[in-house]
């Protein structure tokens, strides 16, 4: 097993961070997309630093090197990144609404090792010591599996928005904390 530590991700990680998830993109998306569906992901995907400013974001290294990365959010976007079309930063209620599970990312180099796992084991940690029941999350259909494996539960599938004349394929998935 790597020795996979964690921290809260920094502003100073943003760069890093956007060049994980470019690769991630690119490379763990190929097996289940169209290479067109890949490029539209990069439009609807990415790095949300409100998740960083709220301090609810984390990074995952192994060794010192940047593994993954993810978070949670007590705000009403489901996903997407700063670039992402119908973002609402209104803050959720955690006696009604579920908590987000939100942009999480694994090097390519470093997936199947925990990685994931790792990052929704801290969200939900964190979500439920604020008070939230449940959350929820988009998953892509490489990102599925993990989240099946993590007791998530589908909710809908739904196409992303059209990116020239692409869609992407996304899962709405939630789970009782």
């Amino acid at each position: 097993m790597p020795n996979l530590t964690h921290r809260l991700a920094l502003e100073s990680d943003l760069a890093a961070l956007r060049n994980l998830m470019h690769a991630a993109i690119d490379a763990l998306q190929s097996s289940f997309l169209t290479p067109a569906q890949v490029a539209a992901s990069h439009a609807i995907m990415g790095l949300d630093t409100t998740l960083v400013a709220d301090g609810t974001y984390y990074v995952i290294e192994c060794d010192g090197a940047l593994a993954g990365c993810g978070g949670w959010s007590r705000r009403a976007t489901l996903y997407g990144g700063n670039h992402t079309a119908g973002r609402d930063d209104a803050l959720l209620d955690p006696a009604r609404d579920a908590a987000r599970i939100r942009a999480m990312y694994t090097h390519p180099a470093f997936a199947r090792l925990g990685v994931g796992k790792r990052v929704i084991g801290l969200c939900e940690s964190a979500a439920r010591a604020e008070g939230f029941r449940r959350t929820e999350l988009v998953a892509t259909l490489a990102g599925e599996p993990l989240y099946r494996a993590c007791g998530y539960t589908q909710i809908e599938r739904f196409d992303s928005a059209v990116i020239d004349g692409v869609t992407v394929p996304l899962v709405r998935m939630g789970k009782t904390l």
